[in-house]
């Protein structure tokens, strides 16, 4: 098991920061396919109402389940710190602490999710139509969840110590036992919706289970001892202080990409399903993109723990490179292919490929720019400090996209103006997390500074 632990504390920076990211970026890319999968099946053998009660979902589950998955990023910045420092017992201490987390999540979630579903998918005016199978789907699916929360805790542990080639493949396993059984429930046993969520649920029980077993069979400090599960108050607190921000962050997100679709709505269903085959296409762009932010979070936290502060300014400036190149190359590639791309989704209008292809030239060209926010404050994050860029992100994004759509956009009521401001948006950001970050980075020892 060592021998798959990424090092992050020595040896040349540029060819570990690859190796480590390489599998995350491999690991959300499946996911999004394996995501595709449940809409693909349910489209092709229960109808186009299926296909609107599984999507329509999205974001509530979203908005629901991002707060808990930024309490696992506080998990993974407190074991990478404890690993860093040497500070077996803090790393141990952490790893009990945060598994006993992620149950009590899951439990929250369930009875919320389960006994709410209907009632939140009525305030979001769900179709008549459409809203009992989707209150299956979602109860169905939050009936599971406790096994989400668990491969995110326990994956995100696994990646602070070094090791992504276990989340990988352990997605890949239960992401092709969901696809076969998305197939036999809907197929053979007409299960429709249904079918798709159990399937959802058994997949993430398999990828739970293998990713709990393999923290119980380390023979470092994050090893996973079950009867040893208890709170350990330093340590929560620790995790609740770097990961409820993020999770706050995420959900601020979610709701600020409601007013956001409103927006794009404004210009007609034809507008609205060219952005959405966009959007969809953009998913592979960013989850590649944010791959660098998960991986400067852990080697700048271990590399603070270690107080390597040389090691931490030079982990940045190469994952603001790498995700420069990336965003780059895979934006322009996207753009550049994005009529046979979009074609994929949209069969029957031109009009809303064209429409798909003028977002993907304001968003996807300059998605670069959303690379540099995002490994700016996942390095903050790395550090220990959670809140400043929480709220920096919250402004810059959440907020200052709110103001431009009440006030430049009801001058210029274009799509051009409201997809410009993505970009802009991006750079303010990224700009106030850079001067954030060297300022948190003011403590360090004057000649390990490069801002002294």
């Amino acid at each position: 098991m060592a021998r798959q632990n990424q090092s992050m504390l020595e040896g040349p920076l540029f060819p570990s920061v690859v190796r480590y990211t390489v599998p995350i970026i491999l690991t959300s890319l499946l996911q999004l396919l394996f995501n595709a999968a449940d809409l693909v099946v349910v489209g092709r053998f229960c109808g186009s109402v299926s296909v609107a009660a599984v999507g329509s979902t999205g974001s509530l589950t979203n908005l629901m389940v991002n707060f808990f998955i930024g309490l696992s990023v506080g998990a993974g910045v407190c074991v990478a710190h404890g690993l860093g420092s040497r500070e077996d017992t803090v790393v141990r201490n952490t790893v009990h602490t945060a598994l006993l987390t992620a149950l009590l999540s899951g439990l929250f979630l369930t009875v919320a999710g389960v006994s709410l579903s209907k009632a939140f998918l009525r305030i979001m005016g769900t179709p008549d139509n459409v809203l009992p199978l989707s209150a299956v789907y979602m109860r169905i699916y939050f009936g599971g969840i406790t096994f989400s929360m668990v491969y995110n805790f326990c994956a995100a542990i696994l990646r602070a110590a070094g090791d992504t080639q276990s989340p990988l493949l352990y997605l890949t396993i239960a992401g092709v036992v969901n696809v076969i059984l998305n197939v036999f429930f809907v197929t053979v046993l007409h299960m429709n919706v249904a079918g798709v969520a159990l399937a959802t649920t058994i997949s993430q029980g398999i990828s739970a289970v293998l990713v709990t077993r393999t923290l119980m069979k380390r023979t470092d400090a994050c090893r996973l001892e079950l009867n040893q599960l208890r709170f350990h108050p330093a340590q929560l607190s620790k995790m609740l202080r770097i990961g409820v921000p993020a999770g706050i962050q995420s959900s601020l997100f979610s709701i600020s990409n409601v007013l956001i679709q409103s927006s794009i709505n404004s210009f007609g269903d034809v507008f609205m399903s060219g952005s959405a085959a966009s959007a969809n296409i953009e998913g592979f762009v960013y989850v590649s993109i944010n791959a660098f932010q998960q991986t400067v979070v852990n080697f700048v936290g271990q590399n603070a723990g270690a107080q390597q502060h040389r090691r931490i300014f030079k982990t940045l400036w190469i994952c603001l490179g790498c995700v420069t190149v990336v965003g780059l190359v895979l934006g322009f590639t996207v753009w550049f292919f994005g009529r046979q791309l979009l074609s994929i989704y949209i069969t029957d209008s031109p009009q809303a490929i064209a429409y798909g292809l003028q977002r993907l030239a304001f968003i996807c060209l300059p998605y670069f720019l959303c690379g540099l926010m995002d490994v700016s404050t996942g390095a903050l994050r790395g550090l220990g400090a959670s809140v400043v860029p929480m709220v920096i992100s919250i402004l810059g994004v959440c907020a200052f996209r709110v103001f431009w759509i009440y006030t430049v956009f009801q001058v210029y009521h274009t799509p051009q103006c409201l997809f410009f401001s993505y970009a802009v948006s991006w750079i303010i950001t990224f700009l106030c997390q850079m001067a954030a970050f060297f300022l948190v980075c003011r403590k360090f020892p004057k000649d390990e500074n490069p801002a002294a």
